[in-house]
């Protein structure tokens, strides 16, 4: 993540080759309030894992975290009808503005997780979630860093999400999640395999290192999650498909 918590409406993100866009953000016409997370390299490397995917028309999604709702916005512009979830008041209120302004239906709920809606389940599960490690602790209950401080392993919300995916997951339904090679991959393929679903990794991207993790590389390079030549943190989206 770049994890600019000074940004405070939408902007161009400078994506690399590596992580194009398949749907731009100004294109969906996303406005991002005070305090919510703004797109960045990992939401457009989801939009585009998204982009490879089938999604039938009246099909159920969930965007677990959903911030802008720019994920919940594409994933109703191709049929789908998405549910989108977010812990933060202003996140519920931007993307409300967003799936409104793109002119596609989206119902936005205030909670956490799937909490809103129990007992339901999905052909499609998105999430950026929070990931970052984080020398602080366990995560913060408000403010900007909600958006991606994680506690000590960046798994806070991960493993949560792994855990619940086999129950929000239809037969053959598919859950899209993204996460910094810095929060475990192989840890997060574990647990889901361990839920019963198909898991890999789908896409990968390196991007340069953002305020957060320049902030912490000393951190991070004192646990071993980096070494001293690296500058540039690799993300991965992991594809779990219910059997």
């Amino acid at each position: 993540m770049t994890h600019d918590s000074h940004v405070r409406r939408v902007q161009e993100v400078p994506v690399s080759a590596a992580v194009s866009t398949p749907t731009a953000p100004r294109r969906l016409g996303v406005r991002i309030l005070p305090g919510v997370y703004a797109p960045q390299y990992d939401t457009h490397l989801l939009l585009r894992a998204l982009a490879r995917e089938t999604v039938r028309p009246g099909s159920e999604a969930i965007d677990l975290g959903t911030g802008s709702g720019l994920l919940a916005v594409a994933a109703a512009r191709r049929g789908a009808n998405v549910t989108a979830v977010d812990v933060g008041r202003r996140a519920v209120l931007t993307a409300r503005l967003n799936a409104r302004l793109a002119r596609q239906r989206v119902t936005v709920h205030r909670g956490d997780l799937a909490d809103p809606v129990p007992g339901r389940t999905y052909d499609l599960v998105l999430s950026n979630p929070p990931y970052v490690p984080s020398p602080l602790g366990p995560p913060p209950r408000r403010g900007d860093a909600r958006a991606w401080d994680a506690g000590h392993d960046g798994r806070a919300v991960v493993d949560r999400i792994c855990d619940a995916a086999p129950y929000l997951l239809r037969r053959g339904g598919v859950l899209l999640m993204v996460h910094s090679e810095l929060t475990g991959t192989e840890e997060t393929l574990r647990r889901l395999s361990h839920g019963g679903l198909q898991a890999a990794v789908s896409d990968t991207a390196s991007v340069p290192f953002g305020p957060v993790l320049l902030s912490r590389l000393s951190w991070l390079r004192g646990r071993g999650l980096l070494d001293d030549h690296t500058d540039e943190e690799k993300l991965v989206v992991i594809r779990a498909e219910q059997p």
